[in-house]
C-alpha cells in the first residue's frame, strides 16, 4: 500500500470536506485561455491530459464535476463527453442561474459546491460556493478572492490540483492512488 506524498493544509483539507459538486469554468481553467482560431474561423483548444484525469476521478470519488462556460464549441463538446462530464452549461454569461440549475438537479446547496474561475465572470459563482479556487493565472481580483489558489496555471494542471485537493480531503485519495499501482 502506497503513501501520499501530497502535504495539505488541515484547514483547507477541513473547508473542502463534504464538498459533491465542483463548477469548472473552460478559458484560462481548463485551457490556458488562448484562443486559437483556423483560416475557416473554426476555434481549437488545447487541453491539458492531467485534468483531464482530474476529472475522471473525482467523478469515480462521487464528486460531479459540472461546467459554466460562455463559448460553446465542437472539441469542446467532444472533450468534455469524452470525459463524461455530464453537467455543462455552454454559452452562458450569466453562470450564476445556470450553478443553480445544477445544484437544484442534482439536489444540493452552495455549502456542498466548490468552483475554479480566473475572471471576473466566474465570481458570483465563486463567492457563493464552500470553497472558492483559481488558477496561478487567474485576474488578481479572482486570486484576492479564492480560498486556494493553485500553483499551476490555467490548462496547466490547475484543475488537477483542485480535483487531488478534494480527492484528499473526501478519503478518496490514496485508495485511487494504490488502485493505479495494481
Amino acid at each position: 500500500m502506497a503513501t501520499a506524498i501530497l502535504n495539505l493544509s488541515p484547514v483547507l483539507l477541513l473547508k473542502t470536506q463534504g464538498i459533491r459538486v465542483v463548477f469548472f469554468d473552460v478559458d484560462g481553467v481548463l485551457t490556458d485561455g488562448g484562443l486559437y482560431f483556423t483560416e475557416a474561423g473554426e476555434t481549437l483548444k488545447r487541453f491539458n491530459t492531467l485534468d483531464g484525469h482530474g476529472l475522471k476521478l473525482l467523478q469515480r470519488a462521487g464528486i460531479t464535476p459540472a461546467v459554466i462556460t460562455g463559448r460553446d464549441s465542437k472539441p469542446l463538446r467532444l472533450r468534455l463527453a469524452a470525459l463524461g462530464v455530464t453537467h455543462v452549461h455552454y454559452g452562458t454569461e450569466d453562470k450564476r442561474p445556470a450553478a443553480e440549475q445544477t445544484l437544484k438537479t442534482l439536489n444540493l446547496d452552495w455549502h456542498q459546491a466548490a468552483a475554479m474561475g480566473d475572471d471576473w465572470p466566474d465570481l458570483a459563482v465563486m463567492q457563493r460556493c464552500a470553497l472558492a479556487c483559481a488558477p496561478h493565472n487567474a485576474h488578481i481580483e479572482v486570486k484576492a478572492m479564492a480560498h486556494y489558489v493553485t500553483q499551476a496555471r490555467g490548462g496547466e494542471g490547475a484543475v488537477r490540483e483542485l480535483c487531488d485537493l478534494l480527492l484528499v480531503a473526501s478519503g478518496q485519495y490514496i485508495n485511487l492512488l494504490n488502485e493505479s499501482r495494481q
